[in-house]
This record gives structure tokens, C-alpha cells and sequence, in this order.
């Protein structure tokens, strides 16, 4: 039995090894979608969308009105105001107060309602941002993406030239063994598949080397086991360019999203203008406020009418006309001094307030004389961006379309130079065969007949890029 549990948990362990030595397969949506995910300039794009969402929120917010409470308590000795009668006193007292304030805009010449826009702009320009970097990562991601399918293809063009000329050493061995062949064209054979087996390492290389920018453009780590998958990518696919560069700017203008950005820019400068200028206007507000307060040295006199008042005899104002003090008899009532209770006091000491107020701007530094210049620089500075962006995006589009004729006619005269070259080489290998052409011959064409496939795999893919970027500018860039 135990025997048979080990070969179990040695085949589990044999299985989950195996499984997590088997590569991730990926399609370039999901590095598309794993690059944005993890890139940390989109990061920075998403935050920057949620703070100015905050912006919007709160300028909104400042519709509402302002309500704020207070309270203190505190112990006061010596000589000081009595908190709820004002008067001087010299004792020791604990004291108390309460009390709350709101106040609410009610008009200031719709600066509110031009900050509320303009941040709602700013925050619409911010999510084309967002989508700005997210583009930017996705061509990004196209570009190694396809660097990845071309060295691999460059590194099956080495194996078949490596497995050509092991198969050419195989016949001419069979030739020499014959006697039909010189040593010297064995010998010679063994150099070139020597020259391909270090072409296919060098390759071998490039093709690891891109897979490992791929990785880091997605941020994952070098040990990820990835393998990518190979779409099928034809360049008689690719729709033919009968268009100009003018028609692709013009597209591009109405789809770009950093253009939609800056122009958002200058719409959300107009309400900034639109607001300083409201510095120049009277605003009306409304406010309203209570208070209270309670001291233990706050006292009243309480009659106790169980117990009869006591008469006495008190002086008056007046006097007889032999200057005699006239009394008066009066009752005081029984009673005693005590503190006034808590809640009495709060509601006896409650006072409120309700206020309309209107203030007009006369004169304040000049504060929104600068406010307003500032707000007109910063609506030019926007203006200013937005022609930045266009001819930067202009310039980018005749670069990109002419590098896209040009890609398209390199390719096209790689096709002509593989086919021919592959004619010669095959002319040049059979009399190689029959020993009417030396090595070197057969050699100088084999190379070409290689250097000339890998030209071609690059120029197909350099192709097939540039007319992607075409693609994206027109807003038709889908995934390969």
C-alpha cells in the first residue's frame, strides 16, 4: 500500500509540474488587455480621471448649503464674564455652549454654474486621456506583438535553410562515397550548415529577446511561460489604400481622442473666463444661526409660597418737606437663590438669527481683474494646444502614410527578388548536383536566397504594421 500511494503522489506531482510548465497561450487582445491592465501611465490616466470626477462632484456640491455645528465647555477662576449674563464676576464657574450656523449662495452671476461645466469638461477631456494612453499601449503592444511573429518566422526561414543544406550534405556525401563528387565539396558543405546552425541560433535569439520585450510591456515577469498566438495575417488582407494622407487627417482629427481632449480643453477655459468674470458682479446669500449657553453661576431668586412674605419698610425716591425720608411698606416674598437648571437655561439663553446678504465688489486688489487675465491666458494656452495637437498629428499621418507606400513598394520588390532568387538557386543547386558549378557559387546563391526570404519576412511585417497605424488613424484598427 505504500508502494501504491507513493507512484500516486509521484504522478501528481509529475502532473502539476507538467502544468505549470505548459505556456500560457495569448491572443494580442489579451496582451492588449493585460499591458493596460498593469501599465502604470494608464494607472496615473485613471486616477487623474477619478480626481477630477471628484473636482466635478464638488463644484456641484457647492450648490448646496453650508451647516456647521459647535459646542465647548470649559472651567473658568478669577475675575472673568459670567458666559450668560454678562456680568463681571469672581468666582469659580463651569460652563457650556451650543450653537450652529448655515449659510447658501443664491445667485453670483452663475459662477457656480459655469465651474460646475467647466469641471464637467475637464473631466470629459481627462477620460479621452484615458483613452489616449490606453491606444498608446495597444500600438505599443501591436508593434512587439508582431516583432514576436517576425523573428519567429525569420527563425523558421533559418530552419529551412538549415535543414536544406543538411539535406544537400546528405546527397553530396552519398556523391563522394560514389566517387562522383570531390572530398573537398563534402568538406565545404559541412562549413555552410556550420554557417546556418549559428544564422538559426542568431535568430533563435532575436525571437527570444523580442518575446522578452513583450513581457515587459506587459509587465510580467521574465519567467512567465507565455507563447503567443499566430493570427493569420495576409498583407492581400489589408484593404488598398485609396485614400490620401489629407482624407486620413481629416478622420483622424473628428476620432483622435487626445484632439477631442484639447478641444474639450478650450470649451472648459470659456465657462474658466465666463466664472472670473463673475468677480466683477454683486452675489446674494442667505444665512441663519442659533446660539446658547449655560454657566452654573447663572442664579434667580425662587418664592416659596408655603411660607408667608415678610413685610419691611424700605426707603422711597421722595421726601417730606422737612427733608424726612418717606418710607414704603412692601412684602417680600419667602424664597431662596438657586442655579438655574440645565435645560432652562439652554432654552432661556436660545437666540437666532436669519440674514439676507448682499454683496457688491468695489474694490479688492485688483483679485478679479487678475483672475480674469489669467483665465483668458490659460483659454489661449488651450487654444494653442489644440493646433499643437493637430500638427502633430498631421505630421505624424504624412510620416506614417508615406512610410506606408514606401513599406508597400519594398515589399512588393522583395516578393520579385525572393522569386528570382529562388529560381537561381535552384538552377545553381542542380548544377552544383551534377558538378558543373563550384561551392562557391552554390554558396553565394544560398545565402542570397536566405538574406532575401528574411528581407521579405521583414518587409511583409513592416507592411502590415504601418498599414495598422493607417488603420488606426482612419478608426478602423482591429486586432490581428
Amino acid at each position: 500500500m505504500k508502494k501504491i500511494h507513493l507512484t500516486i503522489f509521484s504522478l501528481l506531482i509529475g502532473w502539476y509540474a507538467l502544468a505549470q510548465n505548459e505556456p500560457r497561450m495569448l491572443t494580442i487582445q489579451e496582451c492588449v488587455e493585460i499591458a493596460i491592465e498593469n501599465n502604470l501611465t494608464v494607472r496615473r490616466s485613471q486616477l487623474q480621471l477619478e480626481q477630477s470626477k471628484v473636482n466635478w462632484n464638488q463644484s456641484r456640491a457647492n450648490q448646496l448649503p453650508n451647516i456647521n455645528l459647535n459646542g465647548n465647555y470649559g472651567y473658568q477662576w478669577g475675575r472673568g464674564v459670567d458666559p450668560t449674563s454678562n456680568d463681571f464676576i469672581t468666582q469659580q464657574i463651569n460652563f457650556a455652549g451650543a450653537g450652529g450656523s448655515a449659510n447658501v449662495t443664491l445667485f453670483n452671476w452663475f459662477r457656480i454654474a459655469n465651474t460646475i461645466k467647466q469641471n464637467k469638461l475637464l473631466y470629459q477631456s481627462t477620460e479621452f486621456d484615458l483613452k489616449k494612453a490606453e491606444n498608446d499601449i495597444s500600438l505599443m503592444v501591436t508593434t512587439v506583438y508582431l516583432n514576436v511573429i517576425l523573428n519567429q518566422e525569420l527563425v523558421e526561414n533559418a530552419e529551412y535553410q538549415l535543414k536544406s543544406s543538411e539535406e544537400q550534405l546528405d546527397r553530396t556525401k552519398k556523391l563522394v562515397a560514389g566517387g562522383a563528387l570531390p572530398r573537398t565539396n563534402e568538406l565545404e558543405l559541412v562549413s555552410q550548415v556550420a554557417t546556418n546552425e549559428v544564422n538559426l541560433v542568431n535568430a533563435e535569439n532575436a525571437r527570444d529577446l523580442a518575446m522578452l520585450n513583450l513581457k515587459q510591456v506587459m509587465l510580467l515577469p521574465s519567467v512567465e511561460n507565455i507563447q503567443i498566438v499566430v493570427p493569420e495575417i495576409e498583407v492581400d488582407m489589408l484593404d488598398p489604400m485609396e485614400f490620401t494622407a489629407e482624407d486620413v487627417f481629416l478622420e483622424a482629427v473628428r476620432l483622435m481622442p487626445e484632439i477631442r481632449s484639447a478641444e474639450l480643453q478650450v470649451e472648459s477655459a470659456v465657462r474658466g473666463v465666463k466664472a472670473a468674470e463673475a468677480g466683477y458682479s454683486p452675489s446674494i446669500s442667505a444665512s441663519g444661526s442659533f446660539r446658547t449657553n449655560y454657566s452654573d453661576a447663572f442664579q434667580q431668586y425662587v418664592i416659596d409660597e408655603s411660607v408667608a412674605p415678610t413685610e419691611m419698610q424700605v426707603p422711597t425716591d421722595y421726601v417730606t418737606t422737612n427733608g424726612v425720608e418717606i418710607l414704603q411698606n412692601v412684602q417680600i416674598p419667602a424664597g431662596s437663590i438657586e442655579t438655574v437648571e440645565f435645560g432652562d437655561q439652554i432654552d432661556q439663553n436660545l437666540s437666532r438669527s436669519l440674514s439676507l446678504n448682499l454683496n457688491i465688489p468695489i474694490f479688492n486688489n485688483l483679485q478679479a481683474r487678475s483672475n480674469v487675465q489669467r483665465a483668458k491666458i490659460g483659454l489661449q494656452q488651450a487654444e494653442i494646444a489644440v493646433m499643437e495637437q493637430k500638427n502633430t498629428l498631421r505630421q505624424t499621418i504624412e510620416s506614417s502614410y508615406n512610410d506606408a507606400l514606401a513599406a508597400s513598394k519594398t515589399f512588393q520588390a522583395s516578393q520579385k527578388q525572393v522569386q528570382a532568387l529562388e529560381e537561381t538557386f535552384r538552377s545553381i543547386q542542380n548544377q552544383y548536383n551534377l558538378g558543373a558549378a563550384n561551392f562557391t557559387d552554390y554558396q553565394v546563391a544560398s545565402n542570397n536566397l536566405y538574406r532575401a526570404k528574411s528581407d521579405l519576412v521583414r518587409a511583409k511585417y513592416d507592411y502590415i504594421f504601418k498599414r495598422k497605424i493607417i488603420d488606426f488613424y482612419l478608426g478602423k484598427f482591429e486586432s490581428l
